[in-house]
């Protein structure tokens, strides 16, 4: 089952350190953007993934293709895409070995979130890591 809980995507969201979000835009206008900016805040490392955008730089981090190209351990991956769209970025973050992955507002797949369960990461459906953090009052990280 997805988390749904306060106290389950509080936990989450405290023990996350590096976050690969797939959809980030360079747009202010876009909601990812400013998604990112408030996970920056808060203290998490947000590492961008837009293949239509590759080798640019959101925030001050490099944009990369794909989640295979990270090097660096992903704890979350933040889903700024379509629902028809997500299942492959879930099945990526299985292959990549990320613990968790976040479909933002409105992205819903209940067999990728089965895939995922499955696989042993968490998973959390319809919700913005951004509004949760303020919501549930987590502080930003020393």
């Amino acid at each position: 089952m997805p988390l749904t809980t306060d106290a389950e995507i509080r936990e989450l969201l405290e023990n996350v350190r590096t976050v690969a979000m797939v959809g980030a835009s360079d747009k202010p206008d876009r909601p990812s953007y400013a998604v990112m900016a408030t996970l920056q805040a808060h203290g998490y490392r947000v590492i961008p993934v837009n293949p239509a955008i590759t080798g640019e730089h959101i925030h001050g981090e490099f944009v990369f293709r794909e989640l295979a190209q990270l090097g660096d351990p992903i704890d979350l991956v933040d889903i700024f895409r379509n629902s028809a769209a997500a299942g492959a970025v879930v099945d990526d973050a299985i292959e990549v070995g990320a613990k968790a992955v976040w479909m933002q507002l409105g992205v819903i797949d209940e067999a990728a979130a089965a895939r995922a369960e499955a696989a042993g990461l968490k998973v959390v459906m319809d919700r913005c890591p951004a509004i949760e953090l303020h919501r549930l009052g987590i502080a930003p990280r020393g």
